[in-house]
């Protein structure tokens, strides 16, 4: 027997489950089908318990500098499994409250794993059985699953991906941390502010390649102070394991160097979950291994849309989400806006923190605009001095023709809540007049977002 549905939406992560409470919220019935857990990546094993992690951390690098605020701390120490049980009580509440919502928006969820069987149906195998399932619309949302290196796939003990260094079993001493995204340059902040001795590998001539490379220096500079060996440039050409340590070697140019790591976090990407839900069968097109869709998540199969990380990036959780009420409010019949991919913010939780939103300087050049550019640092200002924080930029850019604000990017503390403003300023398609006219307070760290616009049209005050 088949139980039909006005949508089915499968996976439960920020993208799928965001879809299926704006679904009822316009009155239509979806269906949620989860196979493992509700909030998905995000939640349980990706945003949430990294930002619970990285609290820690910060908090305790805070203790060990006490002394700068005139506050005397003796004996600083932390608890390791408590810092790692704090992480999963945290996912776990989060978790639970998205159960709440489901009940609460009357979405029927279902445990199991779908798999396409047409355009409006679909089987889901649950621990009672199996269940057919026929939808007016469906929305495949996925996810994504961390990429492994051949010889460096997670063996339960030396390698990990995200999930085993949520995990880990101990303390390492000494961590080699492979890739420098968001992911990789996070997990070595954490490891590195509780005492591991920290090398990052990065393919690429500089970290943090995805972000504009003033930022990318500039974060380099801070993470290298703060104890962390990068190494650029650079691949693992070989590894050997013994009882206690593994070894890598890794090359950079010409020059091969082995070395001994406790643990190493296998950071360089993600690869799609696509596989067994049925997409060869109805002949869903596909871009470099994930699903085409078009801005409102439309795949090229009428009524079968996908969003999320499943699809082509950014792969980030509030694009997930954003693309489920497009795709939703699609589906309904409601007048939406494509989704702009150049409009969705970046966040990296790092100390210090890395934020933006649009295209870098680079890009701006290479898409043929002539550009205004504009930058202050958070040395001078106020509010930074005060929290003890004066290490960040932020940088503007600016078309020179239309005043339009091309891209913003920051580095320094709590810049990944200011990035919003600009953002905002973004979608409202605001020039550099509406930015300057506009009266932020003081003092505030926010303040710096002003000078950065009036700078790049040679009007700062403050620097």
């Amino acid at each position: 027997m088949s139980t039909t549905y006005d949508v089915a939406i499968i996976g439960g992560g920020p993208g799928g489950y965001v879809a299926a409470i704006r679904a009822s919220q316009l009155g239509l019935n979806p269906v949620l089908i989860e196979r493992e857990h509700l909030g998905g990546i995000c939640l349980n094993w990706g945003c949430i318990p990294t930002k619970a992690l990285l609290r820690s951390a910060e908090i305790y690098n805070s203790i060990k500098h006490a002394e700068e605020f005139g506050i005397t701390v003796e004996k600083a120490s932390f608890d390791f499994d408590k810092i790692i049980k704090r992480s999963r009580d945290v996912s776990k509440k989060l978790t639970q409250g998205v159960g709440y919502l489901m009940k609460k928006n009357k979405v029927t969820v279902i445990e199991g794993t779908a798999k396409l069987t047409g355009k409006n149906s679909l089987s889901v195998k649950t621990k009672d059985g199996e269940q057919k399932i026929s939808a007016k619309n469906i929305i495949i949302a996925t996810g994504a699953r961390a990429r492994n290196l051949k010889d460096l796939e997670p063996d339960g003990k030396f390698i990990w991906t995200y999930k085993e260094a949520l995990l880990p079993d101990e303390m390492p001493k000494r961590l080699c941390v492979i890739g420098s995204g968001a992911i990789g340059v996070e997990f070595a902040n954490f490891f590195n502010a509780l005492g591991s001795e920290v090398t990052i590998v990065e393919m690429a001539d500089r970290i943090t390649p995805a972000e504009d490379e003033e930022i990318s220096a500039m974060a380099q500079k801070a993470f290298q102070k703060a104890g962390i060996t990068i190494k650029t440039g650079s691949t693992v050409s070989a590894i050997n394991k013994s009882k206690k340590q593994i070894e890598l070697t890794i090359k950079t140019g010409n020059k091969e160097e082995p070395q001994n790591f406790d643990r190493v976090i296998v950071a360089i990407g993600i690869v799609p979950n696509v596989e067994d839900i049925g997409l060869e069968a109805l002949s869903i097109e596909m871009d470099r291994g994930f699903i085409k869709t078009d801005g409102y998540g439309n795949t090229n199969i009428e009524g079968v849309f996908a969003i999320g990380d499943v699809t082509n990036p950014p792969w980030l959780a509030h694009k997930a989400s954003h693309e489920g009420i497009i795709a939703i409010e699609t589906i309904a019949g409601h007048k939406v806006a494509p989704l702009d991919p150049m409009s969705i913010p970046g966040c990296t939780y790092t100390s210090p923190q890395i934020a933006s939103v649009g295209m870098t300087e680079k890009q701006a050049t290479e898409a043929g605009h002539k550009i205004k550019v504009g930058r202050f640092p958070f040395q001078a200002n106020g509010k930074a001095l005060a929290l003890g924080e004066p290490d960040g930029m932020i940088k503007t850019i600016f078309d020179e023709k239309t005043g339009e604000l091309l891209g913003a990017h920051m580095i320094g503390a709590e810049v990944t809540e200011l990035i919003q403003g600009y953002t905002v300023a973004q979608k409202l398609e605001t020039t550099e007049h509406e930015l300057m006219e506009t009266v932020f307070p003081h003092p505030t760290l926010s303040e710096m977002m002003h000078e950065a616009v009036l700078d790049a049209y040679g009007k700062a005050l403050h620097f």
